[in-house]
């Protein structure tokens, strides 16, 4: 049998139907188990140094966090629940900021999301996210993101570095990590110190975004870290704050490996500003009335991020395909087994 590290990933997806077999005798996916076993606890371990919650969530919403609209940059996945359509999550940001109205420094959960684009190198269709939602501005959840991937980096060190090394080809990456700043700039510094590149950033209508080009120019000019903040407002969805310009997005993505691993921002205090940016998005109030009501009666000042989990393992790992990445393959339109 031809091993499966030898195969393509499209060879192994279209043979999924043995994959679950195979993978049983890859050094890879036991290390796989190790590193999620671990993100696991060290994240639990992580939040309650801070007080901040846990909360139990579902896995359905009426309230996308990616709704059609500018500043979308994934399709939700709908389904029929008993007769009444509804959304697999896509993240459950909208429901850390109703749980920081009960958690008084925060809360976070590490559940599955689900998108509606097939996957690819850097996608997946079901995933895991490790989001988290707090008291503050965009600078406080800069610095608690950053702290919360370096304090999993000591842990792989610490815990789990020969498996890692053997699977990965050395830990030198993640020592160079730990052993350096973050560096940090605006989108708008960025442009500039890439010449405007259009290889590195795509424009549309008034607005925007950056290539995985530009993300690995900025990489290897600027890391092995880059902080990107305060993009065009319109590319990013209509939760974001913005600055005072009015222009600008408080937002920030954390570049590290293929580019984005983790995206965070600052939230809409009142329900006024969310309605605002609920026009400016294109983005119907009355799908998100509820979102609105709880600004308008319980105005608060907060901030938080979500972690790709996959991301940042293909990082530790340093693997080129997140579709390895998946202990059990789940691809939109396709019953894999198991």
């Amino acid at each position: 049998m031809t091993s499966l590290l030898n195969q393509s990933v499209e060879d192994r997806v279209a043979d999924s139907g043995r994959r679950f077999l195979d993978i049983l005798d890859q050094p890879l996916y036991a290390t796989l188990v190790d590193l999620q076993d671990l993100i696991s606890y060290e994240t639990a371990q992580f939040w309650r140094a801070r007080s901040v919650k846990a909360l139990h969530l579902p896995a359905t919403t009426g309230s996308i966090s990616s709704p059609m609209g500018l500043g979308s940059d994934s399709l939700p996945v709908r389904i029929d629940l008993f007769g009444v359509p509804t959304y697999l999550a896509d993240s459950m940001q909208f429901m850390l900021e109703y749980g920081c109205r009960l958690a008084g420094k925060g809360c976070y959960y590490v559940m599955p999301s689900f998108r509606g684009e097939q996957a690819d190198t850097t996608h997946l269709s079901q995933f895991f996210h490790s989001e988290a939602e707090f008291p503050g501005g965009l600078d406080e959840a800069i610095a608690v993101a950053d702290a919360y991937v370096r304090h999993l980096a000591h842990a792989v060190l610490e815990h789990l570095s020969a498996g890692v090394a053997s699977v990965a080809g050395g830990i030198g990456h993640i020592e160079d990590f730990l052993g350096s700043r973050t560096a940090r700039m605006t989108f708008d510094e960025a442009v500039a110190a890439l010449d405007a590149d259009p290889d590195c950033f795509e424009a549309h209508d008034g607005w925007r975004t950056i290539t995985r080009v530009g993300e690995q120019k900025l990489i290897a000019r600027y890391g092995p870290t880059v902080w990107l903040t305060h993009y065009d407002q319109l590319s990013v969805p209509f939760y974001q704050a913005v600055d005072s310009s009015g222009g600008k997005a408080l937002n920030a993505d954390l570049l590290l490996g293929i580019g984005e691993v983790v995206g965070c921002g600052e939230r809409h205090t009142r329900a006024e500003a969310v309605r605002a940016a609920l026009r400016g998005h294109n983005v119907p109030e009355r799908d998100y009335q509820w979102y609105v009501d709880m600004k308008q009666h319980r105005p608060l000042h907060t901030s938080g991020f979500g972690m790709g989990v996959e991301r940042l393992l293909m990082w530790v790992l340093r693997r080129s395909d997140i579709r390895e990445l998946q202990l059990v393959e789940r691809y939109n339109g396709q019953i894999t087994a198991p």
